[in-house]
């Protein structure tokens, strides 16, 4: 594995150990406020915290010679894109949560594991053997890890379901974007954009108060600076130098830091059958990283 690599897997392991803390504060969250509202006001809060970087990095930029102007066209399309993937999955991801187990929804969201190299397949993009074996060995240990209880399909199940293809779809839509333009501007375009679809349905579904926002403050301040601001934007710098079906492996342990963060902070146990699905999860990261000549 080269340096880059290597670089670019730290950073995707940090990413999905923010967001499987994420849960509990999306958990915590919706006691108080609505999904839409809880998004909109957390992406809104993330991009706001890049905005301080952008200005110094252009700066700097500028000082050294290295500074380049955005193509306000192409850049526009391509945060609209990847903004309005993000605001599919986060929504359809939280209105799930609000109707179906934490365990089956950390599931059914790994599965986007399985579709990100399928999508993959349609923008010619290669995936060898050994990722597929290690997305298929990540998703069995997500179901060990996740679901305790008899496997239905409910109305939040479905709607976890779709939100998985959504968040296939902005792992592909990063990886063709992430290496033709600023990965800080661009996720801070992203953000925005999502923000404002989460603002425009909060403002025609949902009752959004001043008292809610307040009340759901803790969760909402680590869903936008951390959840958003931070791991969002180390995942576009990371899919720079890794692939989609390769990254998708390693951001799916969100569920396996989830597990964690919910022992630590809410007093959930994992069980015997939730290690062995960890350990599963763990092998097939390891074996993505394999490579073979066919």
């Amino acid at each position: 594995m080269n340096t880059k690599s290597l670089k670019a897997d730290i950073l995707l392991l940090i990413t999905a150990i923010i967001w499987g803390a994420a849960f509990v504060a999306q958990r915590v969250g919706m006691d108080y406020v609505g999904p839409l509202t809880f998004n909109a006001v957390r992406f809104a809060l993330g991009a706001a915290a890049l905005l301080p970087l952008i200005v110094r990095l252009d700066k700097e930029r500028r000082k050294d010679g290295t500074y380049q102007k955005v193509d306000p066209k192409s850049f526009v399309k391509g945060c609209l894109i990847a903004g309005g993937a993000l605001f599919m999955g986060a929504t359809l991801q939280q209105w799930g949560l609000v109707y179906t187990t934490a365990g089956n929804a950390g599931f059914i969201t790994g599965l986007y594991v399985v579709f990100v190299p399928i999508f993959g397949l349609f923008f010619k993009q290669k995936t060898g053997l050994p990722t597929w074996i290690g997305a298929l060995l990540a998703v069995i240990g997500m179901y060990l890890l996740s679901v305790n209880e008899g496997f239905h399909i409910e109305i939040g199940d479905l709607l976890v379901l779709f939100s998985a293809f959504f968040w296939a779809g902005h792992v592909i839509v990063i990886s063709l974007l992430a290496t033709q333009v600023d990965p800080v501007k661009f996720a801070c375009g992203q953000f925005a954009a999502c923000s404002v679809f989460s603002f425009v349905g909060a403002a025609i579904l949902e009752d959004m108060t001043l008292s809610g926002i307040y009340g759901a403050a803790v969760p909402i301040l680590y869903g936008g600076l951390m959840s958003v601001g931070v791991a969002y934007t180390l995942q576009v710098i990371a899919q720079q130098d890794a692939k989609p079906a390769h990254a998708a492996i390693i951001l799916s342990l969100e569920s396996l830091f989830a597990a964690v963060a919910g022992w630590l902070l809410l007093g959930e146990t994992l069980t015997t059958q939730g290690m062995a699905g960890c350990a599963l999860m763990l092998c097939g990261m390891l074996l993505s990283q394999i490579k073979f000549s066919f």
